[in-house]
């Protein structure tokens, strides 16, 4: 038996591979299925903030059940190739012995191999199943850089504090954008209401910022306290996640599941009732009414934060309740998320997840941010500048200069650039100039960068791509540190302490940001890249 079993594997493996071989798109319903590797084909998707150890290694593993891995995510993989993997429900998958292994539990695999290349298998995912809407976030957000409160207030955020930041962005040069409140705005989670200890006047407060330029977005989470009013209420109105430990049915629930969180232990928020999503939405809409708010910044929402034996009014995966926390952003233009899962397509605005201040977070923007429109997250903005994990700014009496000003230049050309830690407080003048020079480099490619931003919203192609996107059978499967802004710049920033980069040129005439022309393919070594440079190469022909 044992002998027919390891025959019948086998044949399958083998009739597989000569199916793909064939282009044939197949819908497997198995507990795991593999999928051959042939030579050089390389593998990325999945996991955003993976991205950085993309093209997947041998002996790579990743479990996409409950962990959209802090930021976003999608049961979505492809390859060189032009294959690509996909499943409604979340997979784990395993490569080794050339060999690309999902397991799924049950769950139906698309697997589909009519593509040549990285491009074509993800335009032939996108198109069947997650099609592009045609629609954009609040344009304000790509044309002008954005401003988060939170590594100079942290929890302290209060009305004076914020003006005080708002009028030190126009005294400073920078042009008003978007102005996002952070978090601690509320007496508790669950709290729709300024506290009034820190804010005398929010509605004032608001439109003193309206008048300078700004637009407001105000952060939120699907966290609850407990043991306050708002939680008993909820409570009552079953419109929490119940601790699944009772094994009893929903209508019988009722003890409400506590969560580990980083700032404690919360409820949270059942968006699989919709009662409860009703609710939430009702908040969100007093809030933005009675303070005159212009959206909101969606934070937590991560597939971890959902246990996964926890009892909702529908039944529903940890993925899937996180893909319900972003459905609630659709009702605004103006909206940001740091984590999601199975939303690509959407006109919603994706973050990089915070990352700490440090040369080894620099480098990881631009896998990270082009892995995220591989899965069809198009309109992303890279980290806070200089980094927004504020607990590696703790303990320091100085931050790295360089690393601040190399953060603003990787970001120049990205699809949306966002200050948090004020440059004119953490710079000297000459550096502060040098971000200002960056800023204003951006200004010029915006209309380029809103031509594809609108494309995206078409198309679903990203509006920034890897390199090996854009330029099959090139060899730029590993390149990390280069990425293409729509199909005619290639931008290649400094990410490294050290000011020499090597810059691999595609095939083609460019032009660089100092006026000289190059053929590729070619290899380019600038020597001394000064701060406030941003290599740029125009593809000419």
């Amino acid at each position: 038996m044992e002998l027919m079993n390891r025959m019948s594997t086998l044949v399958i493996k083998s009739t597989l591979a000569t199916l793909l071989l064939l282009g044939i798109s197949l819908d497997l319903a198995a507990q795991q299925v593999t999928i051959p590797v042939s030579k050089g084909e390389k593998w990325f998707g999945g996991v955003v903030n993976e991205a950085h150890l993309m093209p997947f290694k041998e002996g790579y593993d990743f479990d996409l059940y409950a962990n959209t891995g802090t930021n976003q995510a999608s049961p979505l993989l492809v390859s060189t190739r032009g294959k690509f993997v996909w499943s409604e429900e979340p997979f784990r998958f395993t490569v080794g012995n050339d060999q690309l292994i999902i397991s799924t539990g049950g769950a139906s695999v698309v697997i589909d191999s009519s593509g040549t290349n990285l491009r074509e298998a993800y335009l032939n995912a996108s198109k069947r199943f997650f099609a592009p809407k045609g629609e954009l976030p609040d344009t304000l957000l790509f044309t002008s850089p954005q401003y988060n409160t939170w590594i100079e207030l942290v929890y302290n955020q209060n009305q004076k504090d914020i003006i005080a930041y708002a009028k030190a962005i126009v005294s400073h040069g920078f042009s008003p954008g978007v102005l996002m409140i952070d978090d601690n705005w509320a007496d508790y989670y669950g709290r729709f209401d300024f506290r009034k200890d820190r804010f005398g006047d929010a509605a004032g407060m608001v439109d003193t910022l309206h008048r300078m330029g700004f637009k407001v977005m105000l952060w939120v989470s699907p966290f609850i306290s407990p043991d306050t009013e708002v939680f008993r209420e909820l409570k009552e109105k079953k419109f929490l996640l119940y601790d699944g430990s009772s094994k009893k049915p929903w209508v019988e629930a009722d003890r409400p599941a506590i969560v580990s969180w980083w700032n404690g232990y919360s409820a949270v928020m059942d968006f699989t009732n919709p009662e409860a999503r009703n609710w939430f939405h009702n908040q969100l809409e007093y809030m933005r009414k009675t303070y005159h708010l212009d959206g909101f910044k969606f934070d937590a929402g991560d597939a971890e934060f959902y246990a996964t034996d926890a009892i909702s009014f529908r039944e529903a995966s940890p993925n899937e309740h996180s893909r319900l926390w972003g459905e609630l952003g659709k009702y605004y233009p103006l909206n940001e998320y740091r984590a999601m899962w199975k939303m690509g397509g959407e006109p919603l605005v994706q973050r990089l997840r915070d990352k700490q201040h440090s040369w080894d977070d620099l480098r990881k923007l631009i896998p990270h941010i082009t892995t995220a429109g591989l899965l069809g997250y198009q309109f992303t903005c890279p980290d806070m500048i200089g980094g927004g994990e504020y607990g590696s700014f703790i303990g320091r009496d100085k931050l790295d200069e360089r690393l601040v000003v190399r953060s603003a230049a990787c970001s120049a050309l990205m699809p949306m650039m966002q200050f948090s830690a004020a440059p004119w407080r953490v710079l000297s003048e000459s550096n502060l100039a040098a971000v200002k020079k960056l800023t204003a480099l951006r200004a010029r490619y915006v209309p380029y960068i809103m031509e594809f931003a609108r494309l995206s919203a078409i198309t679903g192609e990203p509006i920034v791509r890897s390199m090996v996107y854009e330029f099959p059978d090139q060899n730029f499967e590993e390149v990390q540190d280069q990425f293409m802004l729509g199909k005619k710049y290639m931008v290649a920033p400094v990410v490294t302490v050290d000011n020499t980069r090597k810059i691999k040129l595609p095939s083609g005439v460019w032009k660089s940001d100092e006026g000289e022309i190059f053929e590729g393919p070619k290899v380019i070594v600038a020597h001394d890249v000064p701060l406030d440079r941003l290599p740029v190469f125009e593809l000419m022909e």
